[in-house]
């Protein structure tokens, strides 16, 4: 394919930038399970609970609009051990609920309360920045400026002039992005210590690429 000739010549490159971030929300996951011989009585057991799980979570100072309830479940609980053949012998019921911690200093009082009213799980425990604008718009500076650097050098180096931009496309979060922030959460068995809650660091970063005119 013949080249036009009026075509300009480009340069194309990345731009990584990443800004490191302290989370200021938790996200927490409790849940009860319970086992009883009919599913009335699962029901009517796991929601007693569940109602004094969230109680403890109110009076901890979580708002009603930061409860979810994420998972309700009714399962037979059977025996195969029988020779007739798998055998009912109760019901199991399960209820997870969702909390949005936005103090994180009470983190670790909210998980105890809520073990101590009852939950019999906890399988999440994750954290956030509540509002990641103006890192994440750190992160685009530090990679337009990313970009500018490199396609400054290749063009240097191949004695072309750098022009203006042509093109910016934005690829999104860039890797690699920790899987879950640096959360650490340390169980004690002294009944009066508060269980540790450490939120640790977390690292937003943006990738784009950059077309730049060079002559």
């Amino acid at each position: 394919m013949p080249t036009d000739p009026n075509a300009r010549a480009t340069v194309v490159v990345p731009g990584h930038g990443t800004v490191v971030v302290s989370p200021d929300v938790a996200s927490l996951r409790l849940g009860v399970v319970v086992v009883r011989p009919t599913a009335g009585e699962a029901r009517e057991a796991a929601a007693a609970t569940m109602t004094a799980v969230v109680d403890a979570l109110l009076a901890g100072g979580i708002e009603r609009r930061d409860l979810r309830t994420s998972l309700v479940s009714l399962d037979a609980v059977r025996d195969y051990s029988s020779e007739r053949g798998p055998q009912v012998t109760g019901y199991q019921l399960s209820n997870t609920i969702e909390a949005t911690v936005r103090r994180l200093e009470s983190a670790g009082a909210l998980i105890d309360a809520a073990l101590a009213a009852g939950a019999t799980s906890m399988d999440g425990l994750s954290f956030r920045v509540a509002d990641p604008r103006e890192p994440l718009a750190e992160a685009r500076r530090l990679a337009v400026a990313d970009a500018r650097s490199r396609a400054e050098t290749l063009a240097a180096e191949a004695g072309l002039t750098l022009g203006r931009v042509v093109e910016i496309v934005e690829g999104g979060l860039a890797g690699p992005r920790p899987p879950m922030p640096m959360a650490e959460l340390r169980m004690k068995s002294a009944a009066d210590t508060t269980t540790p809650v450490e939120a640790g660091t977390d690292e937003l970063a943006v990738s784009l690429t950059v077309t730049y005119a060079v002559d």
